[in-house]
């Protein structure tokens, strides 16, 4: 269990703190909005109303006790943009803070952020990637070079193996794990046989998981 303080709560710093209680994780909530803030109070540890670009206000809150800083104003990028280098300021461990765009993800990791996220552009690849494909049932992107795609398995692969089609030496991807009527078996064996209506969750370089989509069906 992680101590996070989460400052922000908008659409995303709301599911942020549903995931956080999820996880079971301790967490202090910020808004200087007062009906988010009482709209917080039954799934997070504590809630508090307030000003996150006054000092005053940041240094009350003991920055330094929280593993987790999340900044996640998104109306606002004066605010967010104070507020991340006031935590920093106050000594936080590690903060992560939201960015609407690149020019101020660059603001905000110059600034004190130790790492910035995306959502809506994020959110708007993955939705682009996994809808524009027949054969991508999900998508997570990695870095600019890696990614992990769910797709069908081939219907060439059924009833055969892992260690029989050579899949890493002929595809250059990896399968993370096989899914089947809404089961997960995660790191197959090479001696697993791949059946009807499975998929697969396979991680490897762009280039070679897109060569793969698009050509072994």
């Amino acid at each position: 269990m992680k101590s996070i303080l989460l400052i922000g709560l908008g659409r995303f710093g709301r599911h942020m703190a549903l995931k956080f209680q999820e996880m079971r994780h301790d967490v202090l909530a910020v808004d200087w909005n007062e009906e988010r803030v009482n709209e917080a109070l039954p799934f997070v540890t504590n809630a508090q109303i307030g000003d996150s670009t006054n000092p005053q206000f940041i240094a009350s809150l003991g920055v330094r006790n929280f593993d987790l800083c999340v900044v996640a104003i998104g109306d606002n990028f004066q605010s967010s943009l104070e507020t991340t280098s006031l935590l920093k300021e106050y000594g936080a461990k590690f903060v992560l803070s939201r960015a609407n765009r690149d020019v101020h993800a660059k603001f905000l990791l110059r600034n004190g952020a130790d790492q910035v996220v995306y959502p809506e552009k994020e959110m708007a690849i993955r939705a682009a990637v996994k809808y524009s494909s027949d054969n991508v049932f999900d998508y997570v992107e990695l870095t600019d070079y890696y990614s992990i795609y769910e797709t069908p398995v081939p219907s060439s692969w059924v009833d055969k193996s892992i260690l029989q089609l050579s899949v890493r030496q002929k595809y250059h991807i990896s399968i993370l794990a096989v899914k089947y009527d809404g089961k997960l078996e995660p790191l197959p064996r090479p001696e697993h046989v791949f059946r009807w209506g499975e998929s697969i969750l396979i991680l490897g370089e762009n280039r070679d998981l897109k060569k793969f989509i698009q050509n072994d069906r």
